[in-house]
Order: structure tokens, then sequence, then C-alpha cells
């Protein structure tokens, strides 16, 4: 193990940096970052969505997804409907409210992205995720 640099320490500091700028976002007059960041995903797919997605995709257990989905309701960013054919699953459906944040959801992130990966060449960027998603298995 390399005494110097170690890959836990970067990703903190990282993460620490990501959220600092997630809550400088403007639609965070609007939002909480993690509702940004639903809103994104749910918005962006062009099939239904469960909340056992938003789990996987945000890496969220079942209890912080439901809190998180909950107050999503509370506040008029989303429903839940249930599905005829299985009581148990609950699609989620964009309310007319959040789709007025779409917009500047979608850019805030976009931005985000972009800054992020500023300079970094693609070839670069794949052995970023292979190995990012190597350490999440690693840590699973």
């Amino acid at each position: 193990m390399r005494l110097n640099k170690h890959a836990a320490h970067y990703i903190n500091k990282l993460s620490n940096k990501l959220r600092r700028k997630i809550d400088a976002f403007p639609s965070r007059a609007m939002l909480s970052g993690s509702q940004g960041r639903v809103l994104h995903f749910v918005l962006a797919q062009n099939h239904d969505v469960f909340q056992k997605d938003i789990e996987e995709e945000f890496g969220l257990r079942p209890p912080t997804a439901t809190q998180l989905l909950k107050k999503m309701e509370q506040d008029g960013l989303i429903r839940r409907e249930v599905m005829a054919e299985d009581g148990r699953l609950k699609r989620i459906l964009v309310s007319e409210k959040a789709l007025q944040y779409k917009d500047v959801v979608i850019t805030d992130l976009i931005n985000l992205e972009e800054e992020l990966t500023k300079e970094i060449p693609q070839e670069e960027m794949d052995i970023f995720f292979r190995i990012i998603e190597k350490m999440m298995e690693n840590v699973s």
C-alpha cells in the first residue's frame, strides 16, 4: 500500500467538494441536492421508475430511499402510483410542480459534469469508470 496516497481519502475529498458545489446550485433554492438528483434521474428515464430503481442508481438503503421519496411527495414533486398487477410496486411519477424545475435541474447537473470532467480525455474517463466500478464491487 502506498503511504502517501489513499483512494478512500481522495474519494472523500472529491465527495465533499461535489457536495459543496451542489449546495451552491441555483436549483437548491427550490430542491435539496438529493431531490434534484432523483428528479433528474426520473425525468431522464423512458420507462417506469420504482423505488428499487432509485435505490440501485444512488446506492441507497430502502429506508433512506423511502424517506427521500416521502419528502418529495410531501413537497409535491412526485406522486407514487400503486401498480394494478402488483400492489407492492409503486411507480414514481413527476408532478407538474417538479416539471417547472426540470430545466434548471438539468442545467445544474450538466454544468457540474462539464466542470468536473473538463480536459479529461474520454479514454481516461473510461478507465476511471472501470476503476470506480471495481472499487464499488470491492466494498459491496
